[in-house]
């Protein structure tokens, strides 16, 4: 694939516009005016968005689609009665086509791009474009990228900066996963999991933490840690979390943040209190007291979150007072502990969770909100077979603060299944640490367990970044039938 993209007004065309980073990406390309098409087999919420502001969506995928452009250029350009300069203005109007990982190169519409010389970008190309061409602030690590960079654009849109803002979560704030700013600033969140991080190069780049979580495409963890540090030396300003030892020890930002006061951290936090409907702290500064810091997200890991953004925030010169209130009213990004409604006293939350570290931080935060006497249900669908094998003995000691853990079958998320690793299998070695454990291995099978299982007073908490999260409405549109409720 080529890296060099074209803000000359070439078109751009996606090959699975529908998924969450191509469509942030494609809604500010639209946003700024540039001419934007895509296919997604499956048309949803996020392509009729793209679709009213301008984007020509398909839904097949097929070499024609790369014709969409050309009639139209073809008809507007001058040529001075040279036939020589025809198949140059023919090939200038072919539409640069953006692929993901997730693209595969016998798609038959990526295969046509090829034969007809389209220039071929990785997204993240794309991404590291807008990076270069705003001032700008990139979130990485393996946890908290889609609430630290939404929490930082939030709090920079609250202060009147007006960012340009990507992210890989839909905030309700900007009705998206994405916002075309008129300022000179723009926050992004930075995936690690294929490698591509490095080609971004922020004037502010954060890392959060860092862990294994894609043995896909890593085998270790000094192979995830190269990434970062590649990453790092790119960046102007680097913002880091100590309390992760892996960016304390080998990445040595330049300003660092610290939920522990005893630590040399440029930011770190006293007075701590963590509370059902939110976390308050004392904030300080190298040394120096700035304020009492507020928000509605729960536990640890989103104050530690909240610390980043306070330090992006000092950083570009803003008070306290103007951060803090910006980071108070903040309500996160959904699938981040998403509150999906509440039906005969049993309390539905949705949530991304899908690595050990991330099902342990939620459940405390669930655990933490729980009521006396309240039960927490955990319904979990493992995501990738290489994740669920690689740690299949961390995810066996994740589920402590529930009461009741429920299993679905893995959601490759397109990987083959090997035969080393089965959702039943994973059931198994839960159960050895925790009871009670159950397997149902289709969502159908779940939702008809949850049904007759969930009784008034639980928080039954979704964990997962596959398809799980569909039960949801089926659950509560049966639980507020008439004959369901009376019986």
């Amino acid at each position: 694939m080529t890296n060099s993209v074209d803000f000359s007004g070439r078109p751009f065309h996606f090959i699975g516009i529908g998924g969450i980073g191509m469509s942030a990406l494609a809604y500010v390309l639209a946003k700024r005016q540039f001419p934007v098409s895509g296919s997604d087999l499956r048309a949803n919420h996020i392509t009729h968005k793209l679709e009213s502001i301008g984007a020509h969506i398909f839904g097949r995928q097929e070499a024609s689609n790369l014709e969409f452009f050309r009639p139209q250029v073809l008809a507007n350009a001058v040529v001075l009665n040279s036939q020589e300069e025809l198949p140059t203005a023919t090939n200038s109007i072919l539409p640069q086509v953006i692929c993901s990982t997730a693209i595969n190169t016998n798609n038959l519409e990526y295969k046509a791009a090829l034969e007809l010389g389209c220039p071929i970008l990785h997204r993240s190309d794309v991404l590291a474009a807008l990076i270069a061409d705003y001032h700008s602030i990139a979130v990485a690590g393996t946890h908290g990228k889609t609430t630290t960079s939404s929490m930082i654009g939030y709090m920079l849109l609250e202060a009147g900066l007006d960012p340009t803002i990507l992210v890989g979560g839909e905030v309700n704030a900007w009705e998206g996963n994405a916002r075309l700013g008129q300022s000179q600033y723009l926050v992004a969140e930075a995936d690690e999991s294929d490698g591509s991080l490095v080609k971004h190069a922020p004037e502010i780049g954060i890392i959060t933490n860092i862990e294994l979580d894609h043995p896909d495409h890593y085998d270790t963890l000094e192979e995830v840690i190269d990434i970062f540090q590649t990453f790092a030396k790119g960046c102007k300003t680097l913002i880091g979390s100590i309390d992760c030892a892996t960016v304390r020890d080998r990445l040595q930002p330049t300003l660092s943040y610290s939920l522990h006061s005893n630590t040399d951290a440029d930011y770190s936090v006293t007075n701590i209190d963590y509370r059902a409907n939110g976390t308050t702290a004392l904030v300080w500064e190298r040394g120096k007291a700035l304020g009492v810091l507020k928000l509605r997200l729960l536990s640890r890991h989103n104050l530690s979150n909240a610390l980043a953004a306070v330090a992006v925030g000092r950083l570009l010169g803003l008070e306290f007072g103007e951060i803090a209130k910006g980071i108070a009213t903040f309500e996160g990004a959904r699938r981040r502990f998403e509150f999906r409604g509440e039906v005969d006293g049993i309390t539905f939350i949705d949530d991304y969770a899908h690595h050990p570290s991330e099902i342990r931080a939620t459940l405390a935060a669930a655990r933490l909100q729980a009521r006396p006497g309240q039960r927490v249900v955990a319904i979990f669908q493992p995501h990738r077979y290489s994740r669920t094998l690689t740690f299949l003995e961390e995810f066996a000691d994740s589920f402590t603060h529930a009461d009741l853990v429920v299993l679905t079958d893995i959601y490759s998320a397109g990987e083959p299944n090997l035969g080393q690793i089965s959702g039943e299998h994973l059931a198994a070695e839960i159960a050895k640490q925790h009871s009670p454990v159950v397997y149902q291995p289709t969502l159908p099978s779940v939702c008809e367990f949850l049904l007759q299982t969930l009784r008034p007073g639980d928080l039954a908490l979704f964990l997962g970044a596959g398809n799980l999260n569909q039960v949801i409405p089926e659950i509560i549109t049966t639980l507020c039938e008439p004959a369901k409720a009376t019986s």
